[in-house]
């Protein structure tokens, strides 16, 4: 199939390209953009000054090297001009200057799996035009794929009205409505999703949202070799991408079509699963994975095939996590953003998955941990996102996600790549952004604490800058109170 989708010029890469000319030339140009901020934004902004440095900060810059302390990092309109060692920097007058000893800074995460609906069990879902890009930026993530949608329309909504400044939020690359083929699963319709019946149709379907605007295209479980393929091919001679979470095709079929990005590890990969029949997706295909031999020649081959091919793959532990005798308590955050019959289910199926047999679930989380290390250390680039569904929040879970990879066996600084500058890159967009550098967008994340000697100072968010723009996290996520499953 053609690779033209990897390696030429992207739809995504040229959007952002265009904002930075026609938006962001400039600090004239930035100043009159911030003009055209609606107020509501406005109300949500804790620092705007023309030039800010942060000083004395603990530096994860996502380039995966060591954090650096002691850093200074010079902003001016929209982007970052310098970053140097605390005295090394010059600091013009009338800086806005935040002192921030015993804070880390990180890039803005790059969320590579994270829709605009939350999930609570088929065919429960709800559209969150207004808690999601909330939560989204006030937990430090500054952009995001939607990485299949049930509302797409609302979804690219959504992205102008950001774009305009009339609404908070990440900026958003849009995915077009789940694409499958017909077949036995019919909740998968109940979500919205559209069955491709021949090569025409599947044409026509990446070419109408390629026009709405759509950068990527996502497959889901109930799709043929022969659909998938069409689609990849048709999405590259568009200049798209596509990504899936399999089922019915497994990583190496899909790595040797041209796809782009395999979602949620190998807890979608059937193609270990002897009992697989051609094109379907098989029900034991998980406990297949879960009784995995991880030193089995085949992981190694997969692996091996997909960094040759330059496929990347998408983390979404915190979602997986879930799924898990092990899940955790909701905490106190979680309560305070989700209304009290979402809560009284999410504890309901939490009760269902803790008190069920299902040992072996914890034997996939653990080996999906581990395929994750093995495709990183053979050179693959791992991005990750949250899935919001059951008790994996919106920009929580991305948190949750940094955590998880550390306790995983990740060190801090390469998880911080994970969740900025290999979603950034996997996105054709690390010439802008993902990493703490001069020149790049100036988003960024300010945590109170270290985040090297405790993971969960991830969730210690004081200031996320957006665009040169520092928004108060707690505002944002004030605003959503109750909201997250409503709208």
């Amino acid at each position: 199939m053609s690779n033209g989708g990897r390696n030429g010029t992207r739809n995504g890469a040229r959007i952002l390209a265009a904002v930075a000319i026609l938006c962001f030339g400039g600090e004239g140009a930035a100043a009159q953009e911030r003009d055209s901020l609606s107020d509501e934004v406005r109300s949500y902004l804790s620092v705007s000054a023309p030039v800010i440095a942060l000083e004395n900060v603990l530096l994860f810059d996502g380039t995966g090297d060591p954090a650096r302390p002691r850093q200074t990092v010079l902003i001016r309109g929209n982007r970052i001009e310098a970053v140097g060692a605390a005295g090394e920097i010059d600091i013009p007058p009338g800086a806005e200057r935040l002192d921030l000893a015993g804070h880390s800074v990180m890039p803005g995460m790059v969320g590579l799996h994270n829709h605009m609906f939350y999930y609570q069990s088929t065919p429960r879902t709800s559209q969150m035009q207004y808690s999601g890009p909330r939560l989204y930026l006030g937990a430090g993530v500054t952009t995001v794929r939607t990485t299949g949608s049930v509302s797409p329309y609302q979804d690219i909504s959504l992205k102008g009205a950001i774009e305009r400044g009339e609404t908070p939020g990440p900026r958003i690359l849009i995915t077009a409505p789940y694409v499958i083929s017909p077949g036995p699963d019919e909740r998968l319709r109940d979500l919205g999703m559209y069955a491709i019946r021949d090569e025409e149709a599947a044409r026509r379907y990446v070419r109408y949202w390629a026009a709405e605007g759509a950068e990527w295209i996502k497959a889901y479980t109930q799709i043929t070799r022969e659909a998938l393929g069409t689609i990849i091919d048709e999405a590259h001679l568009q200049g798209m991408k596509v990504t899936a979470h399999l089922c019915s095709v497994g990583f190496l079929e899909a790595t040797a079509m041209g796809i782009d990005n395999l979602e949620h590890g190998l807890w979608a990969n059937s193609e270990y699963d002897t009992t697989r029949e051609p094109d379907r997706c098989s029900p034991n295909y998980q406990r297949s994975v879960a009784e995995l031999d991880m030193d089995d020649p085949r992981v190694a081959e997969t692996i091996s095939e997909m960094v040759a091919a330059g496929v990347g793959m998408t983390s979404t532990l915190a979602v997986a996590e879930q799924a898990t005798p092990l899940v955790p308590d909701l905490a106190e955050r979680d309560l305070a953003a989700l209304p009290d019959h979402v809560v009284d289910a999410e504890m309901e199926r939490r009760s269902i998955f803790r008190t069920t047999e299902m040992p072996w679930m914890i034997d996939l989380f653990e080996n999906m941990l581990e395929f994750e290390l093995a495709f990183v250390e053979a050179g693959g680039v791992l991005a990750a996102g949250v899935d919001p569904a059951w008790g994996a929040l919106p920009g929580y879970g991305d948190q949750r996600n940094f955590e998880i990879l550390v306790e995983a066996g990740f060190e801090p600084a390469a998880a911080v790549r994970i969740v900025s500058a290999n979603g950034a890159r996997i996105l054709g967009l690390d010439d802008e952004l993902g990493t703490v550098a001069a020149g790049k967008l100036a988003d960024l994340v300010v945590i109170e604490g270290d985040i090297e000697l405790r993971p969960s100072d991830i969730r210690n968010v004081r200031l996320v800058f957006k665009d040169g723009l520092g928004y108060d996290p707690d505002r944002l996520t004030a605003a959503v109170a109750g909201q997250v499953g409503v709208r």
